[in-house]
Formats: C-alpha cells, structure tokens, sequence
C-alpha cells in the first residue's frame, strides 16, 4: 500500500493503490484544487534504472517537511491535494501515456492542477497532452531533442522533442515553445535543433538570472516539468543519467517559484532509489515550493 504524499489526502476508498474510476467519488475530485498521481515509468531509462521506485519514494522523503510555509504564510494541508496513487505502468509505453493523460485530463475536467511524480520523463508528454499548454519550461542536464534514441522516438531522451514536434501524423496536441533550463549536454542534431526560434536554452550559471526576470509569461499556458538531473549531481545522486556542472537546489526552487503562478500543470521526475534520498528530498521540496507559489499567486 502506498501512503499519500505527507499533507495530501487519499483519493477513493483510503487503499491508495493504482488509480481505478471506480474507487472515485465526485465529492472529494470536485473540492480538490491539485490532483497527484505517481507515474512509475521506468520502460527506457538508460545507465542507472531505478524511476518505478520514484513516486514513492519521494513521498516517503517528503515525510520530514513542515506543513507550514512562512513565506507564503500557507499550510499544504489547506491547499486541497489529493493524491490518487500511482498509475501502474507497464512496457507499452505508447498505450501507458494514453492511459496517464486520461487520468490527468480527468484532473484538468475537474478544474484541478494535474501534478505528477515520476518515473522517467517521458511522462512528461501525457502531463502536456493533457494540459495542452502554450509553453514547456523544462529544468534538465539534458536537451532532450533527440528525434529518437536506439531506434525510440518515446525513449526520456526524446520528450521535448515529441512536445514540440508531436509523433509523426499524430494530432496530439504540442507547445509553441520551449524553455529548457540547466541544460549543458547534448548531441550534435539537438542542440542544431535548440536552434530554432521556439527553444530556449538557459545554461546553468544563467539560470539566476533567468528567475529573476522570468519573460513575459501573461496570458500564456505553462506547463513545468523538473527532471531532477537538472540538479548537480553532488545535490541528487540518485537519477538514472548524472551530468556534473549542474544547478544548485536553490537556482531550482527560484525557477519553480517563478514560472508556478503561469502554470496549468507540474511534474517532478527521474527520481530513482540509488542514493540515500537526496534526490527525492528535493523532489519533494520542489513539489511543495510549487503548490506553495501556485496557490498563493491565485491561479487555482
């Protein structure tokens, strides 16, 4: 049995397991502001596997937070999350993401903020299909960009491309842009398509800056996703594809903070189980920072 995320409430009938319509009740989606689902994906990671043990895992590390944050003068309890589990995952990844944007739309139909725990960031595909945001703001080591990787154009090395550019005669929807923050890696054909005029890429030692002047995002969707190796590795050991050099947690909680009050959706992913929490104490941290600036900014 899964336990909720510490300040959450139990979706269905308090057994917290994998998400099931029937165990849903209109009462407790429709007074929820925020829907959390854990997406234990771990079909194409490459070098360290380990994202199906993330969303749980996160939950467990987040255990030792306070409740009360003193900037926002704002509890998690009283910002009405509801925590519906994890959906199960399995090798399929294509039919997976069409089952994990149904259950986040069913969140967008109730008026809530889909926030998703992952598990790899290919997830992050179902949280934009089921958003169909204007912008993705992206935090990663990593461009992401690959048209495919060994022969998968749906492997985690691929997810901003497939939000950009969609999934050949596919009609999922797509964003107009992209801002990846962090990012210091990449192939040869990546960044040539980092290019283009709808990507943005934000290096690591600018990304202060970035947050502090966060660009006009008024009257436009965003949707934040945190690959946790955005991180520098000495911060959050425990993800699948290290890349030194990276962001401190602090040039990530100010980005959060800054693109929350925009957002229609958030994930949190490439936790996996091969440190001693680090990682997922920080994916925690990031969940609440969020929840804490998007509530606060009135946007719910």
């Amino acid at each position: 049995m899964t336990a909720p995320f510490p300040g959450a409430r139990a979706a269905g009938d308090g057994t917290h397991s994998a998400t099931a319509d029937a165990d849903r009740t209109d009462a407790e989606h429709a007074d929820a502001n925020y829907h959390l689902v854990g997406a234990p994906l771990d079909a194409t990671t490459t070098f360290q596997p380990g994202t199906r043990f993330g969303p749980d895992r996160v939950r467990r590390f987040a255990g030792t937070f306070d409740d009360y944050d003193r900037r926002t003068d704002s509890s998690f309890s009283e910002a009405a999350v509801l925590d519906g589990g994890n959906v199960r995952a399995w090798n399929d990844v294509p039919a997976y993401l069409d089952h994990l944007t149904a259950e986040l739309r069913a969140a967008v139909i109730d008026e809530a903020v889909p926030l998703t725990i992952g598990g790899e960031h290919t997830v992050t595909r179902a949280g934009v299909r089921a958003t169909e945001p204007d912008v993705l703001v992206v935090l990663d080591a990593h461009l992401d960009l690959r048209d495919e990787y060994d022969g998968n154009p749906l492997s985690h090395a691929c997810v901003v491309r497939r939000c950009l550019d969609g999934l050949g005669g596919s009609d999922h929807p797509t964003v107009d842009e992209v801002v990846v923050v962090g990012a210091r890696t990449g192939s040869r054909e990546e960044w040539e398509r980092s290019e283009s005029e709808d990507v943005t890429v934000v290096p690591p030692e600018n990304a202060g800056e970035w947050s502090d002047h966060v660009p006009d995002l008024d009257g436009r969707d965003v949707y934040l996703s945190v690959d946790i190796d955005g991180a520098d590795p000495g911060f959050a050991p425990g993800t699948g594809t290290m890349e030194p050099f990276g962001l401190h947690p602090r040039e990530m909680r100010d980005v959060v903070r800054g693109v929350a009050p925009h957002c229609v959706g958030f994930d949190v992913v490439e936790v996996n189980d091969r440190d001693d929490g680090q990682a997922a104490s920080l994916a925690g941290k990031l969940l609440l920072e969020f929840v804490f600036e998007h509530a606060a900014s009135g946007r719910d």
